[in-house]
């Protein structure tokens, strides 16, 4: 059945180990477009960093971020929202307050306040350049689970004083995207066991990436049923697109439920080898351009003279 969609992650499959993205691949996706076929990227970062790749890509596509739980037009339209609880977050931190130092609360917000965290290490060996990069979106707040306390607005009635709000002001709530934990292989599988042992696991999910070659791993607690796989689902539903039609290409754990989806999953060369034995067909690496590869091999090789 001919390729109608194809799915993308980003770090380990668009992207080279250089975090950029080949020429070869932007060629390959170029001709999916102008053959008909839709592109969703599907990625574990956040809409701003995600959009910062994607403009180098042909226009009309999609974006399914937050490991499913957003997703938005390249513009930034929202289509689809899957919140965490505020309870559930304050209770996952409030669970794992050993692992602070590796924490973060994520909202959909414009631009300031977006990752909270309690305190953040700009020269940090491993994320003190995302810190740098990223400063306009980031916030520290003490202890942690006070950023899901409510922040005030302006309030043009002036009703009576809430909380923390001044005169003039209220507190407005926001359920967060997800509550994240980055740090060494090592510390965040600790923290993934402390999670999968709490007695209201059943009140998230988790979607897990690690690159052991790097030492460094995410890990995102989000709302119950929230994963890529359920999102892209619920956007080939929308479109009118049938699984066999979806084609998704993926390197990592938190590519599992997309690749399980889809009609015809794919997986890097370079992926993690739980991955590779799942009996799906196996694509060059990232630096070999293996997602081009698999375009044109799989999704466009209807249209080779």
């Amino acid at each position: 059945m001919p390729i109608k969609l194809i799915a993308m992650d980003l770090d380990g499959t668009l992207l080279n180990t250089e975090s950029r993205v080949p020429e070869e691949n932007i060629r390959a996706i170029t001709e999916a477009v102008e053959r008909g076929i839709e592109i969703v990227v599907v990625t574990g970062r956040r809409y701003h960093s995600a959009r910062l790749i994607v403009d180098a890509l042909p226009e009309k596509l999609h974006l399914i971020v937050n490991n499913g739980a957003l997703m938005k037009t390249k513009e930034g339209e929202t289509h689809q929202r899957f919140l965490l609880p505020a309870a559930v977050a304050r209770r996952v931190l409030q669970a794992t307050a050993e692992f602070r130092s590796s924490a973060a609360v994520v909202f959909d917000r414009p631009k300031e306040n977006q990752v909270i965290m309690e305190h953040i290490d700009w020269d940090d060996p491993f994320r003190g350049g995302y810190f740098r990069r990223s400063r306009e979106f980031l916030a520290e707040v003490k202890p942690l689970e006070s950023c899901l306390d409510g922040h005030p607005v302006a309030n043009e009635k002036n009703s009576a004083l809430k909380g923390g709000a001044t005169q003039g002001e209220t507190l407005q709530f926001d359920d967060p995207i997800q509550v994240m934990f980055v740090g060494l292989c090592a510390t965040i599988r600790s923290v993934l066991e402390k999670l999968e042992g709490l007695d209201f696991r059943s009140e998230f999910t988790i979607a897990f990436t690690e690159y052991l070659t790097r030492d460094i791993s995410v890990l995102d607690v989000l709302r119950e049923g929230v994963s890529k796989g359920v999102a892209l689902a619920e956007w080939a539903r929308h479109q009118g697109i049938k699984r066999e039609e979806v084609m998704a290409i993926g390197d990592n754990w938190n590519d599992r439920e997309m690749l399980e989806f889809a009609g015809l999953p794919v997986v890097m060369g370079n992926s993690v080898e739980g991955l590779k034995s799942q009996g799906w067909p196996v694509t060059l690496s990232n630096d070999e351009a293996g997602l081009a590869h698999a375009i044109q091999k799989y999704a466009l090789a209807e249209f080779q003279i």
